[in-house]
């Protein structure tokens, strides 16, 4: 008997928070992560992120990119020090984490999806996968 599969090849490893026309990364310190939440404060920021998926059968690929929108109240720098104090914030690109719950009272509007926010756009991969199948 011979069993016929397909093997898909995913990647979305590339996020970044586009903050004032200016890509932010993970921080490099936590002064930088202090920066980067403090100007989110009252403000917004979008996060990009890209999905390729392949059918390694065929070798047909297809990606994409997703972009969000992130809307803030103003955020109190004691919430921005204790963030920075914890160290999470110096993991993620722009040191943002929305849904942290110290962070997620003072997000005002998403606009988008938070998965794609957190580095995996399900619908979006979902679709990719079905493309390529």
């Amino acid at each position: 008997m011979k069993i016929d599969f397909i093997v898909l090849l995913t990647s979305n490893d590339l996020e970044v928070v586009v903050y004032e026309g200016k890509i932010r990364e993970k921080p490099s310190s936590k002064e930088e992560a202090q920066q980067f939440i403090k100007g989110y404060s009252g403000g917004h920021a979008a996060t990009v992120s890209s999905v390729l998926v392949m059918n390694l059968k065929t070798g047909l690929r297809k990606g994409e990119w997703d972009k969000v929108e992130i809307y803030f109240h103003d955020i109190p720098d004691q919430v921005v020090d204790n963030l920075v104090e914890e160290g999470l914030v110096l993991n993620v690109a722009g040191g943002l984490i929305i849904e942290h719950p110290l962070i997620l009272p003072y997000v005002k509007q998403v606009v988008g999806t938070t998965d794609s926010v957190m580095g995996l756009p399900k619908a979006l991969t979902e679709r990719l996968i079905v493309d390529v199948l």
